[in-house]
């Protein structure tokens, strides 16, 4: 039953990683990945939250497992900063690597700050 959980929230997350990172794109002109950016920070917010609250019924599988690691793109990141790097954009890659560890570690704790004031009330 899990493995059906973690597959029905990879197959929503997928496709919404896909969308989003496609619509934020589209409203810039750099070379910066601001849609994966943006997916990777949502994606680390909701995951720290899920993480703080109490688990229960297949929703770490179904929420956290499969649509958040669907969502979020540690390859992409990966792949988008040597891209970056090889194409003489340094100053980009570097941002982009730096940029998305801290924020998406921001965005996990702020995730997790909200579900403990969500539980303590």
């Amino acid at each position: 039953m899990t493995v059906l959980l973690v597959a029905l929230g990879a197959a929503i997350g997928a496709p919404l990683r896909y969308l989003a990172d496609r619509a934020v794109q589209a409203r810039h002109d750099t070379v910066f990945p601001w849609g994966t950016f943006a997916v990777n920070v949502a994606g680390s917010g909701l995951l720290g939250l899920l993480a703080a609250l109490p688990a229960g019924h297949g929703v770490t599988a179904l929420a956290g497992t499969g649509f958040c690691g669907a969502l979020t793109t540690y390859s992409t990141l990966g792949y988008e900063t040597l891209r970056l790097a090889e194409d003489g954009a340094r100053a980009f890659a570097l941002l982009n690597a730096l940029l998305s560890i801290a924020a998406g570690l921001g965005a996990a704790y702020c995730g997790m700050a909200v579900a403990q004031a969500l539980i303590g009330s």
